[in-house]
């Protein structure tokens, strides 16, 4: 069975990025007809990833969740958006992480963020990262604003959503992304379109 690991990096409770990041995992699932899905909410184990980022030494509970990431065929990298960029708590996290961990494996990545003028961040800092670290990101990258969870963009996220699961299990499976020139894209939603005319 395909196993996935979705990180949230969320720092409030509730999250957003907590809720993107169990859409995202549910949507991965329905795509791969079941998977083995584990999400995991980074702020329960920031104590654990300061200590990490300090001494060079992972906790057992934070070593656990390494070899969760380690272990996985894909990964689900759902961060908020502060200041333009991912948190620290998810830098230090990666920062621990062993260098080789990630290489070849598929990652989609996901963030949030207070307006829709944050939805760069996933090609501005989310993506140099990940190839940096030698992975192979789904092109089809999934931010949220405010306006998504509101009735009138609800309909988007889920498109975005199911086509970002879709290129996932499409890569597992060795197909590519899956895409051709022929799909829509949804530049003009209503998310989209808030970028270009913000309040």
């Amino acid at each position: 069975m395909t196993r996935i690991v979705a990180l949230s990096s969320g720092v409030g409770e509730p999250s957003t990025t907590r809720l993107l990041a169990d859409r995202l995992a549910a949507a991965a699932g329905t795509a791969l007809g079941g998977a083995s899905i584990e999400v995991v909410n980074l702020r329960e184990l920031a104590h654990e990833i300061t200590d990490a980022a300090l001494t060079g030494f992972a906790a057992p509970r934070l070593q656990h969740v390494y070899d969760q990431v380690g272990e996985a065929d894909a990964l689900i990298v759902v961060v908020p958006t502060f200041k333009a960029s991912y948190p620290g708590l998810f830098k230090s996290f990666i920062d621990a992480l062993d260098n080789d961990a990630l290489i070849g494996k598929v990652v989609l990545l996901g963030a949030t963020g207070g307006t829709a003028r944050h939805s760069m961040v996933i090609d501005f800092a989310l993506r140099p990262l990940f190839a940096y670290l030698q992975a192979v990101v789904v092109p089809t990258g999934v931010f949220a604003s405010p306006h998504d969870w509101g009735s009138s963009g609800e309909g988007t996220l889920q498109s975005r959503i199911e086509r970002a699961a879709g290129e996932l299990t499409s890569l597992l499976g060795g197909q590519g992304s899956g895409r051709s020139k022929n799909d829509e894209i949804d530049l003009f939603s209503e998310t989209m379109l808030s970028i270009s005319q913000p309040d």
